[in-house]
């Protein structure tokens, strides 16, 4: 190893990034070796790529994270990293429109459009169709006029029922039920109008209604495409899960969007930050549970391998036998769990390691009022330290979160008072800190805030 001592300019010099397979070691004058000698260039390209990304999210946010989406747009674990942020920057991402979305993600009216290219089912050939469709004459007008419209070799059912489950075509009709009904009548009636263009025929309705076979369109005869009955539409979880089951993610809504505001409280980290947490640290994680696969030891006893999901990730855990046997009534999918747990990371996988699990609706917080003065005072602080301590118990099921309350005539903040004053029993704690004359009571995760 060699010590550089001093340096000197030698003008302009071509240089060459040197890849090398194994060490970036050089033997040079007089068998002194040195170490990383190869050509350091592409650090400087390294710092301006930076230079110019950064740029572009600053001032371009819509640009640069729709690009971002399309860029990754096949690993659904980066493109759910990339929604979040986009939450988090206020930016809302739209699901696919027919008569607005393109091939990718594209900026629309301060939002981001989700692109046609994402959703499972639709190919190529059926989105140059629509898109041809649509600049060719216009915007459709219903599920009717679009079937009328695009080449149906191109479009197939699948690919329509695809576009409604997602949502593409709830600007013109928001009812996605009465769509796929709608669908089955409708698909075989444009097939035959298809047929009979194609042979120069046209046929009594097109008529009726107008139809030259040497104009772009049927005035309007799609009108008397034929209609299911009125049916009423999927309940909303049905939509959701339909909708991840085509994108890979939700988008019109997420079942856990509105515990945003207060999952915070009780859950410092989400999944995307589970890879960073030290092994063995209690933590919780507030989740939609997207798969349960119970498998038996070699004991014969039963345990658990959840799929689980947050506003930003998903990731995998484990529940072994004694706690399954407690929490397994609960472990359904679709189900919204506040999860405990700790960090494991096996066979260089990180998981985690389920130890007590309830449903979100279920959740409690005990919620403590401080005036501004009290939270300033060491003596008043103490005081509320010592008493939740005592309320601590078992520390292994001391689980329920309390939350500060500093309350001044123009503000109202939120404070969690961290995992080391979890209590056991809430309704005996809010009873001890009213006794102490701390204005306390039990709140509801859910509309609890």
């Amino acid at each position: 190893m060699i010590k550089i001592v001093s340096r000197k300019y030698v003008s302009l010099e071509n240089v060459y990034d040197i890849g090398v397979e194994r060490d970036h070691n050089f033997v040079v004058k007089n068998g002194l070796i040195a170490s990383n000698c190869f050509n350091k260039s592409h650090s400087t390209a390294y710092g301006y790529v930076t230079y110019q990304t950064a740029y572009l999210k600053a001032n371009y946010p819509l640009e640069y994270m729709a690009a971002l989406l399309t860029a990754n747009s096949n690993d659904t674990d980066k493109v759910q990293k990339y929604i979040s942020t986009c939450l988090s920057m206020n930016i809302q991402i739209e699901p696919p429109d027919i008569n607005r979305s393109g091939v990718d993600f594209t900026p629309a009216a301060e939002k981001i459009l989700f692109g046609f290219s994402a959703v499972r089912n639709v190919g190529q050939n059926a989105i140059t169709s629509i898109l041809a469709a649509r600049d060719e004459t216009g915007e459709f007008k219903s599920l009717a006029d679009f079937c009328d419209r695009v080449d149906l070799r191109a479009v197939n059912r699948r690919t329509l029922e695809s576009l409604i489950y997602c949502g593409a075509f709830d600007k013109i009709e928001a009812n996605r039920h009465q769509l796929i009904q709608d669908l089955e009548l409708v698909y075989d009636w444009a097939q035959s109008r298809a047929r009979d263009r194609a042979s120069g025929q046209g046929n009594l309705f097109d008529l009726l209604g107008g139809y030259s076979t040497n104009t772009k369109t049927a005035n309007n005869a799609f009108e008397t495409a034929p209609k299911a009955k009125p049916v009423l539409d999927y309940p909303p979880q049905e939509k959701l899960r339909l909708e991840k089951e085509l994108l890979g993610f939700y988008v019109s809504d997420h079942p856990l969007k509105s515990l945003r505001q207060v999952a915070p409280l009780l859950t410092p980290i989400n999944l995307s930050q589970l890879g960073e947490q030290r092994e063995d640290t209690r933590l919780c994680v507030i989740v939609m549970l997207n798969g349960v696969k119970k498998v038996m030891t070699k004991k014969g006893d039963a345990m658990a391998i959840l799929q689980l999901e947050d506003l930003t990730s998903q990731s995998e855990a484990v529940v072994f036998p004694k706690t399954y046997e407690r929490i397994s009534f609960l472990l359904q999918v679709d189900a919204r769990l506040i999860i405990w747990g700790k960090v494991d990371r096996r066979d260089e996988q990180t998981q985690l390691i389920v130890e007590d699990a309830e449903p979100v609706e279920t959740v409690q917080m005990v919620m403590v009022e401080l005036q501004p003065q009290q939270a300033a005072n060491i003596e008043e602080l103490h005081r509320l330290k010592t008493i939740l301590q005592e309320q601590c118990g078992d520390k292994e099921k001391a689980k329920m979160p309390v939350i500060g309350i500093v309350q001044s005539e123009n503000s109202r903040r939120l404070v969690r008072l961290g995992w080391q004053f979890c209590v056991q029993d809430a309704r005996i704690t809010v009873q001890a800190l009213q006794n102490a004359r701390f204005p306390a009571q039990l709140k509801p995760l859910i509309g609890g805030s």
